[in-house]
């Protein structure tokens, strides 16, 4: 079936409700996505002052040769400084299940993003996959590794980058 995963660990030094306001905020998001990419929130942002399950979210993003692709993501599951879930609904993928999990620890929180993944296409999608997609998201998770230390800092170098296929 073709159904990849891709799991980052960060801790950063920052408190949990802190990391809850920031990362529950879609209109965070052009923040720590790489510029190329020219991800766009185009939601209505009165409409996105606080999650909650249901919650439809739309952007535009060009992944590939400046190509505009229109994106439409569902909140599907909200536990308030917990994890919360979204689903795309519209876009790229046959399937994106985003997980992003919270933990208090000492000195900070522990953020974990779980995302199941599959492209369109059968065996094309996973010759893309390798050729591109993969190496993509990863650059893309990547960067956004490297900005959330720019904003908040660090407190371990322990990071945890998995990507498999199911």
């Amino acid at each position: 079936m073709f159904l990849y995963s891709l799991k980052r660990v960060q801790r950063l030094p920052i408190s949990l409700e802190q990391a809850w306001d920031f990362f529950s905020s879609p209109l965070n998001l052009s923040k720590i996505t790489p510029e190329y990419m020219q991800f766009t929130v185009t939601s209505d942002p009165e409409l996105l002052k606080q999650m909650y399950t249901g919650q439809i979210i739309t952007y535009t993003v060009r992944p590939v040769l400046n190509i505009p692709l229109f994106w439409m993501t569902e909140i599907k599951h909200v536990e308030p400084g917990v994890f919360f879930v979204d689903e795309q609904r519209i876009g790229p993928y046959a399937i994106w299940h985003h997980q992003h999990h919270f933990k208090a620890i000492p000195g900070g929180v522990e953020m974990t993003d779980l995302v199941h993944y599959k492209l369109p296409l059968g065996p094309l999608g996973a010759l893309a996959k390798w050729l591109f997609v993969g190496r993509q998201l990863d650059g893309i998770f990547d960067y956004r590794w490297k900005k959330l230390e720019q904003l908040f800092g660090s407190i371990s170098e322990n990071k945890v980058h998995e990507t498999t296929a199911a």
